[in-house]
């Protein structure tokens, strides 16, 4: 399969422009989460879109032939680097903004090329889920056990809760009742293996690694990760810039994409 088909790769903005945003989405949803974002730098930059593999239906007979490769976060950076290198953007002024597990595997492609992206972006994204010694995550290793029960038990109600734990905003119950739908697409099956690929794995050494600017976006409350996790990849990622937003939830470019335009504007400005 052509690699751009794969992963369903989308440019659109100014044709002509110098720099370049590539997106790339966190679990459970897919390129269209951008939607409300890429309007406003259509005009300066080349936008760049795709599908992270096993998002949607067209992608996950890949991924089930290659589940080994994303068993770990790095098989994501794996596809984002394939993707810049077939859109030739090696040597581009190329600015990556990553939501969530799209935010660590972005980060993860910034250590493995640093010449490829000029900055990156982090939206609620997180090194390790699991609580340990001296680190809090959110969670205990019974939470994270309680989730794959959960899948394995009943998947749509699961994702229902997923949804609303996620999305936060109870005042608007389309963003949730939307996003169950994206998840519900994919296969509790697969659904395993993704939330492995967060939740066993520990990229709290990879942060100091780091050699691009990098901004962190922060809402305010976020269920699925805490402040002090974002405070912590802040203290650990070499001059890195944290944002805090007025905004809940752990999908903010969802439920409140003009403070999060406003973040990402302030960090690339008129570089």
């Amino acid at each position: 399969m052509n690699l751009l088909s794969r992963n369903n790769v989308t440019v659109t903005g100014n044709p002509a422009a110098a720099r370049t945003i590539i997106f790339i989405n966190g679990l459970g949803t897919d390129q269209s989460s951008w939607n409300q974002i890429t309007p406003a730098f259509a005009g300066d930059y080349r936008l760049v879109c795709f599908d992270n593999t096993g998002s949607l239906p067209s992608t996950q007979p890949y991924f089930l032939e290659h589940q080994l490769r994303y068993l770990n976060i790095k098989g994501y950076a794996a596809d984002l680097l394939e993707i810049c290198t077939a859109l030739e953007l090696d040597g581009a002024r190329t600015t990556l903004v990553g939501h969530s597990m799209g935010g660590m595997a972005g980060l993860l492609a910034s250590v493995e090329r640093p010449a490829q992206f000029e900055r990156i972006v982090l939206i609620g994204a997180s090194p390790r889920y699991a609580n340990t010694d001296g680190y809090s995550g959110g969670f205990s290793v019974d939470d994270i056990n309680s989730v794959y029960k959960a899948v394995r038990l009943n998947y749509t109600e699961w994702s229902l809760g997923l949804a609303a734990a996620a999305m936060g905003n109870p005042d608007r119950p389309m963003l949730a009742a939307r996003f169950a739908e994206s998840i519900a697409r994919i296969p509790p099956e697969l659904m395993l293996t993704i939330l492995c690929s967060l939740l066993q794995t520990d990229q709290r050494d990879e942060l100091a690694k780091v050699r691009v600017p990098a901004l962190l976006v922060q809402s305010q409350e976020d269920f699925f990760v805490p402040l002090a996790v974002a405070e912590y990849m802040h203290a650990n990622i070499p001059g890195s810039r944290l944002t805090l937003i007025d905004a809940k939830g752990h999908l903010p470019h969802i439920s409140d994409p003009d403070k999060v335009v406003e973040a990402i504007k302030g960090f690339v400005g008129g570089a």
